[in-house]
């Protein structure tokens, strides 16, 4: 049992009016008498409580009223550390000496009763690519210290090359993580996957671009739908029928979306760069969706479909 544990149940006794002393921790938690007088003294220093002590009833009580420890009854609190917790598990950070840390010290404060809150919530993700807590380390100290960094890139047709890169962002997209900089060798803003990246290396060369693409970078990034990204924007309107159109009013694929009801349902306005992405989108709701335009779009579709159908052909 930590120290903390220890001082959320005296902290309890008291308020309970069951006026505790040290043989009260001694005997719950089995430690020494001096640590027992360490909690308490611990309770009226550092956590500022106002406990004195009854002779006649051998016991601690409160002197005033109102008296609350950290987090103690705060749910909203306790379910944001929770959150962050849980995100930091599922994300692949929690092997980071620095999240190890602060998760440590979050438990050391938090009552029992808190922990059962945090241990209740739960994250499920699918499609997840677990990345070495390294390559995240070694990005994130590239970033702070504002040097570029060289790996090698693997693309799933099999082409390989050594990139060097200027960090600027790194990006959790859909439980998955990539990295976003200035690569040398195409001389361009590129987002590369961070599981696909290997060989990570610090050169130690001051990023030359970092400065420059910061300002205008958050705008770029929040131009068009899905990961890929540029300026090459183009808009998209998506018809959704059904119960389709309910699901997707409730949803937010992109900040700058836009939803308008029509006769025949719900039409979704949104940019995208890339049209892969959005494909893929639409396709999971079948018949439910339907492409406005643009018309380059519905062409892509159309051939993806007809494409699968010659895969479901009735025997």
């Amino acid at each position: 049992m930590s120290q903390m544990e220890r001082i959320y149940f005296f902290h309890r006794e008291v308020l309970k009016k069951r006026y505790p002393n040290t043989r009260t921790i001694r005997d719950e938690f089995g430690v020494s008498e001096s640590s027992a007088r360490r909690d308490i003294e611990y309770l009226r220093e550092f956590l500022l409580a106002p406990i004195e002590f009854d002779r006649a009833r051998n016991g601690y009580f409160y002197a005033s009223s109102g008296f609350r420890l950290p987090f103690e009854n705060v749910p909203e609190i306790i379910a944001m550390l929770g959150v962050l917790h849980k995100m930091a598990e599922e994300a692949g950070l929690s092997a980071l000496p620095e999240v190890t840390a602060l998760q440590e010290r979050l438990s050391a404060i938090l009552s029992p009763e808190s922990k059962r809150l945090v241990n209740a919530i739960r994250f499920e993700k699918i499609e997840a690519e677990p990345v070495a807590s390294e390559r995240i380390k070694l990005i994130l100290d590239a970033i702070q210290q504002g040097v570029a960094i060289c790996f090698d890139y693997h693309k799933p047709n099999g082409e390989k090359s050594r990139r060097m890169v200027d960090p600027l962002r790194l990006l959790n997209y859909q439980w998955r993580w990539y990295l976003v900089a200035f690569c040398h060798l195409r001389n361009a803003m590129r987002i590369f996957h961070i599981p696909r990246m290997s060989a990570i290396e610090l050169t130690g060369e001051r990023c030359r671009v970092c400065e420059i693409i910061n300002e205008n970078l958050d705008s770029l990034l929040n131009k068009s739908f899905g990961i890929f990204k540029g300026n090459d924007v183009k808009t998209v309107k998506i018809l959704f029928g059904g119960d389709a159109a309910a699901i997707v009013r409730e949803q937010v694929w992109h900040p700058d979306q836009q939803l308008e009801d029509t006769q025949d349902g719900l039409v979704l306005t949104l940019r995208v760069t890339d049209f892969t992405e959005i494909i893929m989108k639409t396709l999971q709701f079948g018949s439910r969706a339907q492409v406005l335009e643009p018309e380059a779009l519905r062409i892509e579709m159309t051939r993806e479909i007809e494409r699968m159908s010659h895969k479901y052909k009735l025997i």
